[in-house]
C-alpha cells in the first residue's frame, strides 16, 4: 500500500500528498463505525484505484491533534502578534503559548509591524522580547511592508507543518503574502481568522512552502483551557516547570503554599511578575470552569 499525508479535507474527500502527486481519496466505511475521522496532517496508508483516486485504509498514530482548527501532527505554531495596531498583548500571548505547549507544539513568537513603532514602543517591545528569549522562546521581528525579518522566518518553516495563529488584525495574511506572494491572501476583508478574505468554507488546507507545509486555517477559534487542569498548568510555562521540582510540597500550585520555588523566583525577578500574574489568572479561570460530564 502507498503512504502519504492528508493536505486537504473537503466534502468527504481527502487529498493525500504522496510520492507521485496528490491523490483524491475516500475513507473506509469502517472508520465511521470505529469513530475515526481522518484529519488534515494525518499520515495515512491508501490503496490507489488509479493515478488520481483511492481509498484511505489506515490512519497512522498522531503526535498531536487540535480540535479547532481540526489538524494533526503540527510541528510548530507561529504566534503572530503586532507591536502596535492592535497593541502588543503579553496576556494573550501567554494564553496562546500555554495552549501551544499543552499540545506538544513548538512555539515561535513573531512580532509584526515593527516599522511603525515609536522609540518608546520599540523599547517596550524589546524588553518583552528579552523576557521571552530568556525563557527559551524564539522571537522574530518582522514587517510585511518593508519585508524586514521575512528571510529570518523562512528557515523556521523548512521541513515542518506550521500553523499561524494570533489575534485579528495583527497581519497574519500580510505576513504569509510576504513569504509567498502567489498566495494572494486578501487583507482588506479579513475576518477574525486567517484565510483568503472571509472564508466561505472553513476547511483546513496545508499549503506547500518550499520544503515545509503551512496550514491555511481559520486559526484558533477557541482559546479556553478546556483540557488543562490546574495542577498541570505550570508544566506549560517552562520557567515555572523547571523550578517546580524545588518547591517544598509536591503538587504545589504556586499560590499560597510556603517555600514555593516559583514564587521565590518571581520575588527575585528571575520570572517576570506579569507572567506569574497571568498564571494566577489562568488558574482562577480553570478553577471556575464548569465541570465536564
Amino acid at each position: 500500500m502507498a503512504e502519504g499525508k492528508i493536505i486537504k479535507a473537503l466534502s468527504g474527500f481527502y487529498y493525500v500528498l504522496a510520492e507521485n502527486g496528490i491523490i483524491q481519496c475516500r475513507g473506509r466505511g469502517v472508520f465511521r463505525k470505529n469513530g475515526i475521522t481522518p484529519l488534515v496532517g494525518d499520515y495515512v496508508s491508501f490503496e490507489a484505484e488509479n493515478e488520481y483516486e483511492g481509498y484511505i485504509m489506515e490512519v497512522k498514530d498522531r503526535k498531536n491533534e487540535l480540535v479547532r482548527p481540526p489538524i494533526s501532527n503540527v510541528d510548530q505554531g507561529i504566534l503572530v502578534f503586532s507591536a502596535v495596531e492592535p497593541d502588543f498583548s503579553p496576556l494573550l500571548l501567554d494564553r496562546f503559548l500555554v495552549l501551544i505547549e499543552s499540545n506538544n507544539i513548538t512555539p515561535v513568537i513573531c512580532i509584526t509591524k515593527m516599522d511603525i513603532v515609536d522609540n518608546n514602543q520599540f523599547s517596550e517591545i524589546q524588553a518583552y522580547a528579552k523576557d521571552y528569549q530568556k525563557i527559551g522562546y524564539e522571537v522574530l521581528f518582522t514587517s510585511s511592508k518593508t519585508l524586514d525579518g521575512i528571510e529570518k522566518l523562512k528557515p523556521f518553516l523548512k521541513d515542518k507543518i506550521s500553523v499561524f495563529a494570533g489575534q485579528s488584525g495583527v497581519g497574519k495574511s500580510s505576513l504569509l503574502n510576504a513569504l509567498k506572494p502567489e498566495l494572494e491572501l486578501k487583507t482588506n476583508d479579513i475576518s477574525s481568522h486567517l484565510g483568503r478574505g472571509k472564508h466561505t468554507t472553513r476547511h483546513v488546507e496545508l499549503i506547500q512552502f518550499e520544503t515545509g507545509l503551512v496550514a491555511d486555517t481559520p486559526g484558533f477559534s477557541s482559546l479556553d483551557f478546556i483540557n488543562i487542569e490546574a495542577n498541570d498548568l505550570s508544566n506549560y510555562m517552562p520557567e515555572m516547570a523547571e523550578r517546580s521540582e524545588n518547591c517544598k510540597f509536591r503538587g504545589c500550585l504556586h499560590l499560597a503554599e510556603p517555600k514555593c520555588a516559583v514564587k521565590d523566583a518571581v520575588d527575585q525577578n528571575e520570572i517576570p511578575r506579569y507572567r506569574y500574574e497571568h498564571y494566577v489568572q489562568f488558574i482562577e479561570e480553570i478553577k471556575e470552569r464548569k465541570p465536564r460530564y
